[in-house]
């Protein structure tokens, strides 16, 4: 298996997401203290799973790298379009930075309309300037995702993606250090499995049903991140159910079953969970940690900061390991079949909860997207 990281990761789709911004909240410094982390569910949750943060905020980011516990940083639309737009300097000359290097690099002018390729080079190029100032932040890897709007273009995803590690290398950051985040269309998951090939690792993000999580794996994706709370959201929908027992989730078991595959037939795949909700309900007290309760043992998690702060409350009993490699493994039912393009477009037609959220997810993204050009068209 491939070695365990300690992420940064920012989905859309997460309920408490920590936006960009230069004030601190009151708590932010409430899990800092190794003396709180040695006495909490946080840290005995740490001892059997990687645990990530879910952050875009620099100093929020520098905060937490600091303190050892997180090692890696990610990047995606909604953070790099906040960038564009956030007045603060550090982010506005990211903007500048981008915008200048896509007129040299295009050879666009002042004042004239701008190319749609100079637009594409100054997204990307805004991302990998984000994207290196969180390098300087954390020891480990750092993830930038390729546009989504490219997300059933398997060609052209390939094509920015290594446009996105080539940037890197010019500034000195060695591809071992960036993941290429992908949308978990079938297209995506091919231009994951070129991008692996060539030494350029990736995360397939969007990740709704056990059939994207197997492309993925059988693609050889290095990461997956599977979203159990808006998994539970849509059955929430279809059933009319006010809430799950954690074990009960949706979600839950659905993440459950992706991690047992990817164990039972020796996958390197890391299934990585992201997006949270609470199994019982909201209005249920320390519910809010269901579903991170629930799954402790996977390989890895992404955590928003008021989810962590939830967990630094806890007593480290709180945590108990419902993933096991060995007893999943053991437990998994599911075949290793074999994915074609035309078998997962067949089997795909069915999912309708995969379906569903993965253009709610890449709706959400897009429309983050065409934010951001609207605000570099005003920069050029």
């Amino acid at each position: 298996m491939k070695f365990s990281l300690i992420a940064i990761v920012a989905t859309f789709s997460s309920p408490t997401m920590a936006f960009i911004t230069t004030a601190a909240s009151p708590n932010k410094n409430k899990c800092s203290s190794s003396t709180q982390l040695q006495t909490s569910a946080l840290e005995s949750l740490a001892d059997i799973t990687t645990l990530s943060i879910d952050s875009g905020d620099i100093d929020t980011v520098a905060r937490y790298a600091k303190t050892g516990v997180i090692t890696d940083a990610t990047t995606n639309p909604l953070f790099v379009s906040q960038a564009g737009a956030n007045g603060d300097a550090r982010y506005e000359a990211m903007v500048q930075e981008a915008v200048t290097y896509a007129k040299r690099a295009t050879c666009a002018e002042d004042g004239c309309p701008v190319p749609e390729d100079t637009l594409n080079l100054a997204i990307d190029r805004l991302a990998v300037n984000l994207g290196k100032e969180l390098v300087s932040l954390v020891p480990g890897r750092v993830s930038t995702e390729v546009d989504i709007r490219l997300s059933y273009d398997t060609e052209k995803s390939v094509e920015r993606a290594r446009s996105i590690i080539a940037m890197y290398e010019e500034a000195g950051i060695s591809k071992d250090r960036i993941l290429i985040k992908l949308a978990g269309t079938w297209e995506g998951i091919q231009a994951a499995k070129v991008l692996e090939k060539e030494g350029i690792q990736c995360n397939i993000t969007l990740v709704f049903s056990f059939l994207q999580a197997a492309a993925a794996a059988q693609a050889g994706a290095y990461l997956i991140s599977p979203f159990p709370g808006r998994i539970l959201d849509w059955h929430k929908k279809q059933t009319g159910a006010e809430g799950y027992t954690p074990e009960a989730d949706p979600g839950v078991l659905a993440v459950k079953r992706m991690y047992a595959y990817f164990r039972k037939y020796g996958y390197d795949t890391i299934c990585m969970p992201a997006s949270w909700r609470p199994s019982r309900g909201a209005a249920v007290d320390g519910s809010d940690v269901d579903e991170i309760l629930a799954l402790a043992g996977v390989d890895e998690m992404t955590i928003p900061q008021p989810l962590l702060d939830s967990l630094c409350s806890l007593p480290p009993d709180a945590v108990k390991r419902h993933c096991d490699p060995t007893t999943d493994a053991a437990a998994c039912n599911d075949p290793d079949f074999r994915l074609t393009e035309e078998s997962f477009a067949q089997y795909w037609k069915t999912d309708m909860c995969g379906q569903e959220k993965l253009k709610e997810g890449m709706d959400a993204f897009t429309a983050e997207t065409e934010k951001l050009i609207t605000i570099l068209i005003e920069k050029f």
